[in-house]
Protein backbone atom coordinates (compact mmCIF):
# COMPACT_ATOMS: atom_id res chain seq x y z
CA UNK A 1 0.00 0.00 0.00
CA UNK A 2 1.07 3.75 -0.85
CA UNK A 3 0.59 4.61 2.75
CA UNK A 4 3.78 2.18 4.14
CA UNK A 5 5.65 4.41 1.40
CA UNK A 6 4.42 7.43 2.93
CA UNK A 7 5.05 6.32 6.82
CA UNK A 8 8.32 5.43 6.06
CA UNK A 9 9.47 8.90 4.12
CA UNK A 10 7.78 10.66 7.56
CA UNK A 11 10.05 8.16 9.78
CA UNK A 12 12.96 8.73 7.62
CA UNK A 13 12.59 12.95 6.66
CA UNK A 14 9.89 14.56 9.20
CA UNK A 15 6.92 15.43 8.59
CA UNK A 16 6.73 17.95 6.66
CA UNK A 17 5.07 18.38 3.31
CA UNK A 18 6.31 20.81 0.18
CA UNK A 19 3.48 22.99 -1.05
CA UNK A 20 4.18 23.46 -4.25
CA UNK A 21 1.34 25.92 -4.55
CA UNK A 22 3.88 28.36 -7.29
CA UNK A 23 2.66 31.77 -8.82
CA UNK A 24 5.36 33.41 -10.65
CA UNK A 25 5.03 36.53 -8.34
CA UNK A 26 6.54 34.03 -5.55
CA UNK A 27 9.84 33.66 -8.17
CA UNK A 28 12.32 36.16 -7.90
CA UNK A 29 13.00 38.41 -10.58
CA UNK A 30 16.67 37.30 -11.61
CA UNK A 31 15.55 33.74 -11.79
CA UNK A 32 12.61 34.57 -13.50
CA UNK A 33 14.48 36.43 -16.48
CA UNK A 34 16.38 33.49 -16.84
CA UNK A 35 13.23 31.67 -18.47
CA UNK A 36 11.59 32.02 -22.25
CA UNK A 37 8.27 30.31 -21.33
CA UNK A 38 5.92 30.24 -18.25
CA UNK A 39 6.29 26.55 -18.65
CA UNK A 40 10.09 26.97 -18.03
CA UNK A 41 10.03 29.45 -15.46
CA UNK A 42 7.58 27.28 -13.26
CA UNK A 43 9.19 24.28 -13.43
CA UNK A 44 12.53 25.42 -12.76
CA UNK A 45 11.74 26.93 -9.82
CA UNK A 46 9.93 24.13 -8.39
CA UNK A 47 13.29 21.41 -9.61
CA UNK A 48 15.17 24.15 -7.38
CA UNK A 49 12.77 23.58 -4.22
CA UNK A 50 12.51 20.25 -4.58
CA UNK A 51 16.03 19.43 -5.19
CA UNK A 52 16.87 21.23 -1.88
CA UNK A 53 13.88 19.78 0.53
CA UNK A 54 13.27 16.39 -1.09
CA UNK A 55 15.45 14.67 1.72
CA UNK A 56 14.16 16.69 4.91
CA UNK A 57 10.73 16.28 3.55
CA UNK A 58 7.61 13.96 3.22
CA UNK A 59 6.52 14.54 0.31
CA UNK A 60 5.32 17.40 -2.21
CA UNK A 61 1.75 18.42 -2.78
CA UNK A 62 0.83 20.57 -6.08
CA UNK A 63 -2.05 22.58 -5.57
CA UNK A 64 -3.15 22.59 -8.97
CA UNK A 65 -5.15 25.77 -9.53
CA UNK A 66 -1.94 27.42 -9.68
CA UNK A 67 -0.86 26.01 -12.36
CA UNK A 68 -4.56 25.95 -14.34
CA UNK A 69 -4.51 29.73 -13.95
CA UNK A 70 -1.39 29.79 -16.50
CA UNK A 71 -3.55 28.18 -18.79
CA UNK A 72 -1.73 25.27 -21.19
CA UNK A 73 1.91 26.02 -20.10
CA UNK A 74 0.88 25.91 -16.54
CA UNK A 75 -0.53 22.76 -16.64
CA UNK A 76 2.80 21.35 -18.31
CA UNK A 77 4.70 22.50 -15.92
CA UNK A 78 2.47 20.83 -13.73
CA UNK A 79 2.98 17.83 -15.70
CA UNK A 80 6.87 18.18 -15.50
CA UNK A 81 7.02 18.95 -12.02
CA UNK A 82 4.97 15.74 -11.08
CA UNK A 83 7.10 13.95 -13.34
CA UNK A 84 10.82 14.79 -11.55
CA UNK A 85 8.97 14.06 -8.11
CA UNK A 86 8.55 10.30 -9.27
CA UNK A 87 11.88 10.63 -11.24
CA UNK A 88 14.10 10.88 -7.60
CA UNK A 89 11.75 8.54 -5.67
CA UNK A 90 9.59 11.24 -3.70
CA UNK A 91 6.11 11.51 -3.33
CA UNK A 92 3.53 13.83 -4.60
CA UNK A 93 0.11 14.87 -3.50
CA UNK A 94 -2.26 16.14 -6.40
CA UNK A 95 -4.43 18.61 -4.48
CA UNK A 96 -7.09 18.84 -6.88
CA UNK A 97 -10.88 18.63 -4.58
CA UNK A 98 -12.20 16.67 -6.95
CA UNK A 99 -15.92 15.81 -5.91
CA UNK A 100 -18.05 14.49 -8.64
CA UNK A 101 -20.12 11.39 -9.26
CA UNK A 102 -20.09 8.23 -11.50
CA UNK A 103 -19.06 8.68 -15.00
CA UNK A 104 -17.52 12.63 -14.23
CA UNK A 105 -15.74 10.50 -11.26
CA UNK A 106 -14.02 7.93 -13.17
CA UNK A 107 -12.42 9.83 -16.02
CA UNK A 108 -11.30 12.15 -13.00
CA UNK A 109 -9.80 9.14 -11.45
CA UNK A 110 -8.36 8.12 -14.58
CA UNK A 111 -6.85 11.80 -15.40
CA UNK A 112 -4.98 11.74 -12.05
CA UNK A 113 -4.18 7.97 -11.28
CA UNK A 114 -2.52 7.63 -14.79
CA UNK A 115 -1.43 9.12 -18.07
CA UNK A 116 0.22 12.87 -18.20
CA UNK A 117 -1.02 14.26 -14.28
CA UNK A 118 -0.83 10.83 -12.87
CA UNK A 119 0.39 11.33 -8.94
CA UNK A 120 0.54 9.08 -5.89
CA UNK A 121 -1.77 10.58 -4.10
CA UNK A 122 -4.82 13.13 -4.62
CA UNK A 123 -7.40 14.75 -2.61
CA UNK A 124 -11.02 14.48 -2.62
CA UNK A 125 -14.43 16.29 -1.90
CA UNK A 126 -16.91 14.12 -0.22
CA UNK A 127 -19.43 16.21 0.68
CA UNK A 128 -22.05 15.45 -2.89
CA UNK A 129 -21.88 11.78 -1.15
CA UNK A 130 -19.12 8.96 0.01
CA UNK A 131 -20.64 7.34 -3.92
CA UNK A 132 -17.86 10.02 -4.71
CA UNK A 133 -15.31 8.25 -3.45
CA UNK A 134 -15.93 4.64 -5.38
CA UNK A 135 -14.40 5.29 -8.59
CA UNK A 136 -11.12 6.04 -6.94
CA UNK A 137 -11.07 2.65 -5.04
CA UNK A 138 -9.84 0.06 -8.18
CA UNK A 139 -6.87 2.30 -7.92
CA UNK A 140 -6.22 2.34 -4.40
CA UNK A 141 -6.78 -1.17 -4.40
CA UNK A 142 -4.88 -2.36 -7.70
CA UNK A 143 -2.51 0.63 -8.50
CA UNK A 144 -0.25 1.77 -5.47
CA UNK A 145 -2.69 4.95 -5.07
CA UNK A 146 -4.26 6.98 -2.46
CA UNK A 147 -6.64 9.52 -1.48
CA UNK A 148 -7.01 12.46 1.08
CA UNK A 149 -10.85 12.93 1.54
CA UNK A 150 -11.87 16.02 3.22
CA UNK A 151 -13.56 15.85 6.80
CA UNK A 152 -12.45 19.12 8.47
CA UNK A 153 -10.62 21.71 6.74
CA UNK A 154 -8.73 24.62 8.51
CA UNK A 155 -10.56 27.77 6.91
CA UNK A 156 -12.90 29.85 8.81
CA UNK A 157 -16.06 29.03 6.69
CA UNK A 158 -15.73 25.29 7.30
CA UNK A 159 -18.07 25.87 10.12
CA UNK A 160 -20.59 26.84 7.79
CA UNK A 161 -21.34 23.21 6.62
CA UNK A 162 -18.74 21.21 7.98
CA UNK A 163 -20.39 22.11 12.09
CA UNK A 164 -23.91 21.92 11.40
CA UNK A 165 -25.80 19.25 14.02
CA UNK A 166 -27.61 16.08 12.92
CA UNK A 167 -30.76 14.91 14.55
CA UNK A 168 -27.81 12.62 16.67
CA UNK A 169 -26.65 15.63 18.24
CA UNK A 170 -23.42 14.73 15.62
CA UNK A 171 -21.50 17.81 13.71
CA UNK A 172 -21.34 16.75 9.98
CA UNK A 173 -17.54 16.31 9.81
CA UNK A 174 -18.09 13.39 12.75
CA UNK A 175 -19.83 11.50 10.55
CA UNK A 176 -17.76 11.98 7.46
CA UNK A 177 -15.16 11.01 9.34
CA UNK A 178 -17.25 7.66 10.55
CA UNK A 179 -17.91 6.60 7.07
CA UNK A 180 -14.43 7.37 5.47
CA UNK A 181 -13.33 5.25 8.38
CA UNK A 182 -15.37 1.81 7.83
CA UNK A 183 -14.49 2.23 4.04
CA UNK A 184 -10.27 2.66 4.93
CA UNK A 185 -10.21 -0.58 6.84
CA UNK A 186 -10.16 -2.41 3.55
CA UNK A 187 -6.86 -0.30 2.30
CA UNK A 188 -4.48 -0.94 5.63
CA UNK A 189 -1.38 -1.26 5.23
CA UNK A 190 1.21 -2.67 7.50
CA UNK A 191 2.19 0.10 9.17
CA UNK A 192 -1.63 0.30 10.40
CA UNK A 193 -2.54 3.23 8.57
CA UNK A 194 -4.81 3.56 5.46
CA UNK A 195 -4.14 4.87 2.14
CA UNK A 196 -7.43 6.27 2.60
CA UNK A 197 -6.11 9.15 4.41
CA UNK A 198 -8.25 12.15 6.03
CA UNK A 199 -7.49 16.31 5.36
CA UNK A 200 -7.39 17.49 9.07
CA UNK A 201 -7.10 21.30 9.89
CA UNK A 202 -4.99 21.65 12.81
CA UNK A 203 -6.51 25.00 13.85
CA UNK A 204 -9.29 23.28 16.03
CA UNK A 205 -7.17 22.33 18.55
CA UNK A 206 -9.89 21.42 20.75
CA UNK A 207 -10.55 18.42 18.86
CA UNK A 208 -7.17 17.32 18.26
CA UNK A 209 -7.16 14.25 20.78
CA UNK A 210 -10.72 13.16 19.93
CA UNK A 211 -10.21 13.53 16.25
CA UNK A 212 -6.58 11.59 16.79
CA UNK A 213 -8.53 8.68 18.59
CA UNK A 214 -12.16 8.76 16.73
CA UNK A 215 -9.58 8.39 13.04
CA UNK A 216 -7.14 5.88 14.91
CA UNK A 217 -6.51 3.82 10.89
CA UNK A 218 -6.57 7.86 8.96
CA UNK A 219 -3.14 9.02 7.91
CA UNK A 220 -3.81 12.61 8.08
CA UNK A 221 -3.15 15.23 5.59
CA UNK A 222 -2.86 18.21 8.11
CA UNK A 223 -3.22 22.08 6.76
CA UNK A 224 -3.65 25.21 9.14
CA UNK A 225 0.18 25.43 10.26
CA UNK A 226 1.92 28.85 10.21
CA UNK A 227 0.23 31.51 8.04
CA UNK A 228 -3.78 30.17 9.27
CA UNK A 229 -2.63 30.17 12.96
CA UNK A 230 -2.37 26.49 13.79
CA UNK A 231 0.94 25.87 15.93
CA UNK A 232 3.57 23.05 16.27
CA UNK A 233 1.57 21.80 19.90
CA UNK A 234 -1.56 22.14 18.03
CA UNK A 235 -0.30 19.91 14.99
CA UNK A 236 1.68 17.17 17.73
CA UNK A 237 -2.03 16.52 18.52
CA UNK A 238 -2.76 15.28 14.94
CA UNK A 239 0.01 12.96 15.36
CA UNK A 240 1.12 9.56 17.15
CA UNK A 241 4.51 9.17 18.26
CA UNK A 242 5.53 11.56 15.44
CA UNK A 243 3.86 10.32 12.65
CA UNK A 244 0.34 8.75 11.56
CA UNK A 245 0.64 12.40 9.17
CA UNK A 246 1.96 15.00 7.13
CA UNK A 247 2.03 19.04 7.51
CA UNK A 248 1.28 21.07 4.77
CA UNK A 249 3.27 23.96 4.08
CA UNK A 250 3.03 26.44 1.08
CA UNK A 251 4.11 29.94 1.31
CA UNK A 252 5.91 30.04 4.10
CA UNK A 253 8.35 27.42 2.57
CA UNK A 254 8.28 29.10 -0.61
CA UNK A 255 8.41 32.59 0.05
CA UNK A 256 11.58 31.64 3.08
CA UNK A 257 13.67 33.99 1.28
CA UNK A 258 11.89 37.14 1.46
CA UNK A 259 13.07 36.99 5.41
CA UNK A 260 16.49 38.17 4.22
CA UNK A 261 17.08 41.41 2.35
CA UNK A 262 19.29 40.82 -1.00
CA UNK A 263 19.47 36.79 -0.75
CA UNK A 264 16.67 36.23 -3.89
CA UNK A 265 19.45 33.88 -5.33
CA UNK A 266 19.59 31.45 -1.80
CA UNK A 267 15.34 31.05 -2.28
CA UNK A 268 15.78 27.61 -2.55
CA UNK A 269 17.95 27.41 0.56
CA UNK A 270 15.99 29.43 2.72
CA UNK A 271 13.31 26.93 1.57
CA UNK A 272 15.15 24.42 2.90
CA UNK A 273 16.09 26.24 6.11
CA UNK A 274 12.27 26.71 6.92
CA UNK A 275 11.57 23.02 6.17
CA UNK A 276 13.99 22.04 8.38
CA UNK A 277 13.18 24.62 11.09
CA UNK A 278 9.43 23.25 10.29
CA UNK A 279 10.25 19.63 11.40
CA UNK A 280 12.46 20.17 14.05
CA UNK A 281 9.90 22.67 16.09
CA UNK A 282 7.02 19.88 15.19
CA UNK A 283 9.26 16.89 16.61
CA UNK A 284 10.22 18.97 19.32
CA UNK A 285 6.33 19.41 19.77
CA UNK A 286 5.37 15.94 20.00
CA UNK A 287 7.84 14.39 21.97
CA UNK A 288 6.94 16.94 24.67
CA UNK A 289 3.44 16.09 23.96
Amino acid sequence: MIVDKLYKKVEENGVVCVGLDTSLDYIPNDFLQKFNSIEDALFNFNKKIIDTTYDVSACFKIQIAYYESYGIQGLKAYKKSLDYIKSIGALAIADIKRGDIAQTAKMYAKAHFTGDFESDFITLNPYMGMDTLDPYLPYIEKNEKGIFVLVRTSNPGSEDIQYIEGKDGRRVYKGVGEKLSNIALNYKGDCGYSSIGAVIGCTHIDEGIELRCELSKIFFLIPGYGAQGGKAEDVALYLKDGNGGVVNSSRAILLAYKKFQHEEDKFHIHARNEVLRMRDEISKACKRG
